[in-house]
């Protein structure tokens, strides 16, 4: 497989540079990955989509303000985005600068604070900040919000609510699990009381998700890693939801990439031409770990049976992912009716609703 077989051309207008006014109020795309078949709905329909028998598993990551703006010691101007809280006092972090900054640096970030950077490690840097037992909390106090680089303004007061889910609690993403921002809390109540059970796994989302894919050879590609957990209460929710004959349901890509992360290493189970397994079958554990997982065509898929995600970039590991979720060819065919009918693209914009497809074949873009 090739890099290039996961390019389409986007017109720059429909990359959506704000939400929509109101959470619930995005289009939804529905795509059944079975027949191709695709459908023009409103993301308050999938309340009727979701049967009371299946599982919604959301995302529970929440995105810290983590772009600090500052300068070294010597003058230079930088800019610092944290990509993991390591301790009370250190992250790691990427450093934008004319120069990248050595062990021993002192850096001067938001006029008050001070930090020394300790190691430079794979194009990171490890950074302590100085008189500081709360980095959290610092980065909350002096941080903005990290927007994704396609949206072109500051991050704001209106930001800092709408790039977080309503139901993040565990602080340490740096960019939003988007297909979540589509929920509300009045549609996530609607769905308890239809008897929808709903439950959470986190996995902080980190820097590496906009970083592109650089080797046309997709076997060359290394993610990055990103640090997940679920629960045993998830596991157990999974189970009654299969003893059911109810459907997983997840929200987001990390949703999907941690379940999966959490069932990998066993034999294949849950394709579409087979029959739903028990948790034991599918190898599914309740932990905590790094998942580097990367999903393309052709990766059998273990758990997750839906799939609501927003729509990707060109060329990225998550449109990979959705096109081993749905079929290439079927991926495709509804970015193609996306943009012709004038979906909003990327964290801010549209979402689609997808039903696992048969294992996929790859389609070449070859003239």
């Amino acid at each position: 497989m090739r890099l290039e077989d996961f390019d389409y051309a986007l017109p720059p207008e429909l990359i959506a540079q704000v939400p929509a006014r109101e959470r619930t109020g995005s289009r939804l795309l529905h795509l059944d990955g079975r027949t191709g078949e695709l459908r023009d709905l409103m993301f308050g329909d999938i309340v009727q989509l979701i049967s009371r028998d299946d599982v919604l598993v959301l995302n529970d990551t929440r995105v810290i303000k983590a772009r600090l703006t500052g300068r070294k010691a010597s003058g230079g101007r930088i800019e610092v985005l944290v990509e993991r809280v390591l301790s009370r006092s250190e992250v790691l972090a990427q450093v934008r600068a004319n120069h990248a900054p050595r062990e021993g640096t002192q850096l001067e970030l938001a006029e008050c604070l001070r930090a020394s950077v300790l190691e430079r490690r794979d194009g990171f840097v490890r950074l302590r900040f100085e008189d500081c037992d709360d980095v959290l909390s610092a980065l909350d106090r002096h941080g903005s919000v990290p927007l994704p680089p396609y949206i072109e303004h500051a991050a704001d007061t209106a930001d800092e609510a709408r790039y977080q889910t309503v139901y993040a609690r565990e602080p340490g993403a740096v960019a939003a699990p988007t297909a979540g921002l589509h929920f509300d809390e009045p549609m996530l109540a609607t769905l308890r009381e239809r008897g929808v059970a709903i439950a959470y796994v986190t996995l902080h989302v980190g820097a590496g998700t906009f970083q592109p894919v650089r080797a046309s050879d997709l076997a060359a590609h290394e993610m990055h890693s990103e640090w997940y957990r679920v629960p045993q209460e998830t596991i157990d929710a999974i189970g009654r939801a299969r003893e059911r004959g109810g459907r997983v349901v997840a929200v987001g890509t990390t949703t999907l990439r941690a379940l999966e992360t959490a069932a990998a290493g066993l034999s294949p189970l849950l394709s579409a031409d087979t029959e739903r397994t028990s948790n034991a079958e599918a190898g599914l554990r309740a932990g905590v770990g790094e998942t580097k997982l990367f999903i393309v065509p052709g990766y059998r898929f273990r758990v997750v049976d839906r799939l609501v995600t927003n729509f990707h970039l060109p060329k990225s590991t998550l449109l990979m992912l959705v096109s081993a979720f749905a079929g290439h060819e079927n991926i495709r065919r509804a970015y193609a009716h996306a943009i012709a009918r004038k979906y909003r693209f990327y964290s801010y914009g549209d979402a689609m609703l997808i039903e696992r497809g048969s294992p996929a074949r790859i389609t070449r873009t070859d003239p």
